[in-house]
């Protein structure tokens, strides 16, 4: 299948089985609930995540080339699709659902995608068992920090097409063709799909669809470790720093209200930037932040000092704006309080002191 077949097939697909989706959604309950912190109004099919993955799926099909990791990826993404779909009809606990996204990152072990060796200041470490676990968590880690971003119109499939327009890019130069073909793919998925999502968004994708996204892209990862030396968890972490920064921030923001880590709020760092900026503009902003930081990779390549500079200015911007919005807690200002400090103690520094008075 040629690259622009492999782009034009699943986003033919996917546009048109959208109106299908929708329309099967009359009769079930797969419907986006509206509560305190949701945004839209009317009935909108939250399972539009489908159409993604059987857009991807005839893709792949079609292309007939899936090796044995190709073929590992798909199944435990699968896996992912259908944890979704499940939780979009009946609302799985949490920890069970945790529960079924480690079962389906133990067949990426099972087909021998894994991280070979962790680099942690120098150290090695191959245990099978510490790679292992840590592929665990990157995989259930990643998929559900992409699941957090489905909260604004459009938001989650743009940041997806930037992760993957990066992929593909640094693909193509480290001559990765099958990583290529995949990220064309699913981009064509993804893009048939957002013309329905764009604000106002008449479909969502729900967790089936971005379970299904997060575990493939944290994968796509993984195969780098095999024979690529560009394509690494560094790129990955770059370009999903957005979710991952929220993540944390929100793990962290509910431990300190004593609030349980699993429960919802609208506190999130979208729905921050919405009071301020609107919709649109919040997802034009979080999108160029990850285009910012995906360019910061390419830098990196030709000069690292210049791709460290860029990536430590774009999370200070973030850091600064965490802070100034409460978006953990009001107190929580470490570099505020920080800043404020260093000018006390300047403004100390360089005050004058007073003339000595002559004697008398």
């Amino acid at each position: 299948m040629t690259a622009v077949m492999a782009f034009i097939t699943p986003f033919l697909i996917s546009a048109a089985l959208i109106p299908l989706i929708k329309r099967l959604s009359y009769p079930s309950d797969a419907w986006a609930k509206i509560n305190n912190r949701t945004i839209h109004h009317g009935r909108i099919s939250r399972i539009g995540g489908i159409a993604i993955y059987l857009a991807f799926s005839c893709a792949l099909l079609l292309n007939g080339q899936a090796d044995r990791s190709i073929l590992g990826i798909y199944l435990a993404s699968s896996m992912m699709f259908f944890i979704g779909l499940a939780d979009d009809f009946v609302d799985l606990p949490a920890k069970v659902k945790f529960i079924l996204q480690v079962l389906a990152s133990l067949i990426l072990l099972h087909y021998g995608i894994r991280v070979d060796t962790l680099r942690i200041f120098g150290w090695a470490i191959r245990s099978d068992l510490i790679c292992s676990i840590f592929t665990i968590l990157w995989v259930v880690g990643i998929t559900n920090a992409i699941n957090l971003l489905d909260g604004l119109d459009g938001l989650c499939g743009g940041m997806i097409l930037i992760v993957l327009a990066v992929i593909c890019s640094i693909s193509f130069v480290d001559k990765r063709s099958d990583m290529v073909i995949l990220s064309l793919m699913l981009s064509g998925a993804v893009l048939g799909f957002l013309l329905y999502n764009a604000h106002p968004a008449s479909i969502f994708m729900g967790d089936c669809g971005s379970l299904f996204l997060g575990s493939i892209v944290s994968s796509f990862s993984l195969l780098g470790f095999k024979s690529s030396t560009t394509i690494t968890l560094g790129l990955p972490i770059l370009l999903l720093v957005l979710p991952i920064i929220d993540t944390l921030s929100a793990i962290l923001r509910r431990k300190i209200h004593n609030i349980p880590v699993d429960q919802a709020d609208r506190s999130h760092l979208h729905h921050q930037l919405l009071k301020r900026f609107g919709q649109t503009n919040s997802v034009i902003i979080m999108c160029g932040i990850t285009f910012l930081f995906g360019m910061s990779a390419f830098i990196y390549i030709y000069s690292r000092k210049a791709g460290v500079v860029l990536i430590l200015l774009l999370l200070l911007v973030i850091e600064l704006f965490i802070e100034r919005t409460g978006m953990i807690s009001e107190s929580f200002h470490p570099l505020h309080s920080l800043g404020r400090w260093i000018w006390k103690h300047c403004r100390s520094l360089f005050k004058r002191k007073p003339k000595p008075e002559p004697n008398a």
